[in-house]
């Protein structure tokens, strides 16, 4: 495989039931490798996106823009800030077109699969953050066939082994 094309990266929410104050799901899903990242947050806001990709930039530290190289949103108003990763580092920031879920097909198709575990209308208050990161061990660990039979976390990690070398 050639590790050109790792690093760019589908981002959106899965809300459970519909009211403001309820949690969300953020995930972050790469596009060849079809790593996930799933992160319960406090709500459907830009405050708490913001404040879960400062997060993960901390945790990455010095390979956050090596791994993330960019990220493609719809145009919900909790990604109204998302534009200001551009400033704090190398990552470009895209937006889908209004209503062209198709143009973030792998996030989607990735839903998909988490609502096998979360029902729409579920509350999400309803699940721990250790049954979220169970969800996200399950996709992660999922053979794919685009991927010639390895999970994500395999084929991440073979793609990751050559870029930050």
């Amino acid at each position: 495989m050639i590790v050109k094309y790792l690093g760019h990266w589908e981002i959106d929410t899965v809300i459970g039931k519909k009211t403001k104050t309820e949690p969300v799901l953020l995930t972050i899903t790469e596009r060849k490798t079809r790593k996930e990242i799933i992160r319960k947050i406090p709500a459907k806001t830009t405050e708490a996106v913001q404040e879960t990709l400062a997060n993960l930039t901390y945790e990455m530290g010095d390979s956050f823009s090596k791994v993330f190289k960019s990220f493609t949103a719809d145009n919900g108003l909790e990604f109204a800030d998302l534009a200001s990763l551009e400033k704090t580092s190398n990552t470009k920031v895209y937006f889908a077109h209004p209503y062209s879920s198709g143009e973030r097909g792998t996030n989607e198709r990735h839903t998909g699969l988490i609502r096998r575990f979360i029902p729409k209308g579920k509350s999400l208050s309803d699940f721990s953050s250790q049954a979220i990161a169970r969800v996200q061990t399950w996709c992660n660990t999922l053979p794919r066939r685009i991927l010639g039979y390895l999970s994500p976390d395999e084929a991440f990690l073979e793609q990751c082994s050559v870029l930050l070398e």
